[in-house]
């Protein structure tokens, strides 16, 4: 048996409910995972509330890391007692083990934490796949990056340092800019008492961005739009404010001939080969010492109702965790 957060319906964070599941051995393609600290992400949020609907009753959780303690049939990239962690679909990381399949687990490296592997990989992923597999971005682009003091944040910051790209925060308090500002943003825009379109434009010399990377959604969609140059890429990758309304698609090319993309990282990992060297290439960040992990905010599962509602809230920096 292992304790399990599930939720029986949608709703807020009273419906999150921790209880004793049975695990099972692991089949064919499968392993048998103890984990020792497990990720929490936005994306968590948006299946309790129903945002992203779910086959109920459901288990929440899309990343953690621990050891794997049994392997399936046909599980050869690792073997019981390896350490390792994951972001993978589909939900259950809020447990102390579980019973899942191989393909997305990683084997991970002795240098690194398992507090860090947990936070790590759902965000460090996708920092991977918007800079590596979007859409070309080289040295000397300029990128604006919404809710630069957040989990993904933090990460791209010190992503876009480490690869000489210039990157134009924004965050809502004076010190969440200054924490984007210490992990490697060239610039950050307090969008709570700056207009952050106007602010790009004095920024790039009324240029605008070569790409905007905006998981906030609703509340930034126009203002995003409006901070690229022509030709620009428009990368909305979540909704934390709520999603963007229906538009006309029209307005892209009053707007420059923009283009926009809206992907998720399951896309991007879903082979498993890529998803490995996706990880490798990540794992090659934190151990170089280019990026490194802030972990702000601990909670136990029992306490996870609290953890939601402080990420919901906006009142997290960096990245949370659950520690089972």
């Amino acid at each position: 048996m292992a304790k399990t957060v599930v939720i029986a319906e949608h709703g807020g964070p009273e419906v999150l409910k921790l209880e004793d599941r049975p695990l099972g051995a692991p089949g064919p393609g499968e392993v048998l995972i103890r984990h020792e600290v497990c990720g929490l992400n936005f994306i968590d949020i948006y299946q309790r509330t129903g945002l992203y609907p779910m086959d109920l009753p459901a288990a929440l959780g899309m990343e953690a890391a621990g050891v794997i303690e049994a392997v399936g049939e046909g599980v050869t990239h690792l073997k019981p007692g390896d350490r390792a962690a994951y972001a993978a679909a589909p939900p259950g990381a809020y447990a102390e083990a579980r019973v899942m399949a191989a393909a997305q687990v990683c084997p991970l490296p002795d240098g690194i934490s398992f507090e860090d592997g947990a936070a790590v990989m759902l965000k460090g992923l996708t920092t991977h796949y918007l800079f590596r597999r979007t859409t070309p971005i080289a040295k000397g682009d300029t990128v604006l990056f919404h809710a630069a003091a957040g989990g993904v944040g933090l990460i791209a910051c010190q992503w876009a340092a480490s690869e000489g790209i210039t990157l134009i925060g924004t965050a809502g308090t004076d010190e969440k800019c200054q924490l984007a500002l210490d992990h490697g943003a060239t610039h950050c825009i307090n969008y709570r008492t700056e207009d952050f379109a106007a602010r790009v434009r004095d920024l790039t010399d009324g240029e605008g961005v070569d790409v905007v990377m905006d998981a906030v959604g609703a509340d930034t969609f126009e203002g995003s739009l409006d901070s690229l140059k022509p030709l620009g890429m428009m990368i909305s990758f979540g909704n934390a404010s709520g999603p963007v309304p229906p538009f006309s698609i029209g307005v892209l090319g009053q707007k420059g001939s923009l283009k926009i993309t809206r992907p998720t990282l399951f896309t991007h990992i879903a082979e498993p080969e890529t998803c490995q060297q996706m990880a490798r290439g990540l794992f090659e960040k934190l151990t170089s010492g280019a990026i490194k992990m802030r972990v702000d905010q601990r909670f136990t599962l029992d306490d996870v109702g609290e953890a939601h509602r402080a990420l919901e809230a906006r009142k997290t920096t960096g990245s949370t965790v659950l520690i089972p």
